[in-house]
């Protein structure tokens, strides 16, 4: 029999729908189904591929680990070695003796595998002398092995100088530490900000409806801390002061959804390099233009995953190396949306999976990649 389906559910208080559905019911009773768990089964039927190892060895340049001892490094390079992933970069180094005892570590177990990158205390600025102190650090945590320096988002976030203001991602007060980069020819990877939907009305027409409220915490605002607009713009003023040293802007920079804009600032600033960890949803739903990207600025794209989750590597793979069409992406509350793949052509995976990651990182040997077959995925 027929009876009707009333869909009024409300998220956070949130009226999604109150349209009526009719369908067919054993039971004459009314359902309810909420949006989150709203999952319907796609009737296409098209060619599909489980890729679950690159075509490539790879190097992922936005990991996070908080241990390198000799257990840890053993369970994570048997997982690397089931992907095809031929070098880890661990941006959550830290500094100092923990450092040390990190690439120490990595050296003495498994070397060539994983890269480690230092982090900046930002305790202190203010303090006469601060930047040039932190400096020093860093010079220091590169003599002892780091690759690079990570930036977290608290700059600009949370960040805090001795008068308790907030410092800026461009802040004066930092230059020495970028300029120290550029004299030590070690790229910096940073985190500026969110997804600007973060700081869009928690309502029905924010497609980052069901991750805010899910996970409340990630909701921003003008005043939390400061207008999305404002932070990125911070971020691009301290691209274009340091003209010699590498960026790699994590996430897209956050343009992933409007990649004419990323073009225009790959453009503006030649000194900025991208990797696309955690934005895969974003670029497998625009495929086309994706691709004409990709092939753009085929030299200027790094691989990166961020989250350590081996079984969401595939994702990337399919969306890089496959012409499917309406797939799923691993985590339904970051993209509720179908993805398509891209087919690049083997020249240009072989720059994005490793080649473009070896210019930064002249300790890697290029021979562990090119003289790898292709067969065996």
């Amino acid at each position: 029999m027929m009876n009707k389906l009333n869909v009024k559910t409300l998220l956070g208080g949130i009226l999604l729908t109150g349209n009526t559905f009719l369908v067919t019911s054993i039971a004459a009773q009314e359902t309810s189904i909420t949006y989150d768990r709203y999952d319907p089964v796609s009737t296409l039927v098209v060619t599909g591929h489980e890729v679950k190892r690159a075509r490539y060895p790879f190097i992922d340049v936005h990991n996070h680990q908080g241990s390198m001892n000799a257990t840890h490094l053993r369970e994570l390079v048997a997982d690397m070695d089931q992907l095809n992933m031929r070098v880890m970069v661990n941006l959550s180094g830290g500094s100092g003796n923990s450092l040390k005892q990190s690439v120490i570590s990595i050296r003495e177990h498994y070397p060539g595998r994983f890269l480690v990158f230092a982090n900046i205390d930002f305790s202190g600025v203010g303090d006469p002398g601060w930047g040039e102190k932190a400096a020093a650090q860093l010079e220091a945590d590169v003599k002892n092995g780091a690759s690079g320096l990570k930036i977290f988002k608290n700059l600009g976030f949370s960040v805090t100088d001795r008068s308790g203001k907030r410092v800026p991602v461009d802040d004066p007060r930092l230059d020495p530490i970028w300029e120290k980069c550029a004299a030590l020819k070690i790229p910096v990877l940073i985190h500026t900000a969110d997804p600007k939907s973060f700081w869009d009305p928690l309502d029905e027409h924010n497609e980052r409806l069901m991750e805010l409220q899910t996970h409340p915490g990630r909701q921003r605002g003008d005043n939390n801390p400061e207008p999305w607009a404002d932070l990125i713009d911070e971020q691009h003023r301290m691209f274009a002061r340091h003209p010699r040293t590498t960026f790699i802007a994590a996430h897209f920079g956050w343009y992933p959804n409007d990649l004419a804009k990323l073009d225009q600032l790959l453009t503006r600033l030649p000194n900025v390099v991208v990797e696309f960890g955690a934005v895969i949803a974003e670029l497998g739903r625009q495929p086309l233009t994706a691709s004409q990207f990709f092939s753009k600025y085929q030299n200027r794209i790094l691989f990166g995953k961020d989250s350590w989750v081996p079984a969401e590597y595939a994702t990337y793979f399919r969306v890089l190396e496959t012409k499917d069409e309406y797939f799923p992406y691993h985590k339904r509350y970051h993209a509720f949306w179908r993805m398509y793949g891209m087919g690049l052509s083997d020249e240009i995976l072989k720059k994005i999976y490793y080649r473009n990651a070896l210019r930064l990182f002249p300790s890697l040997d290029p021979a562990a990649f090119e003289q790898v077959s292709v067969s065996g995925r």
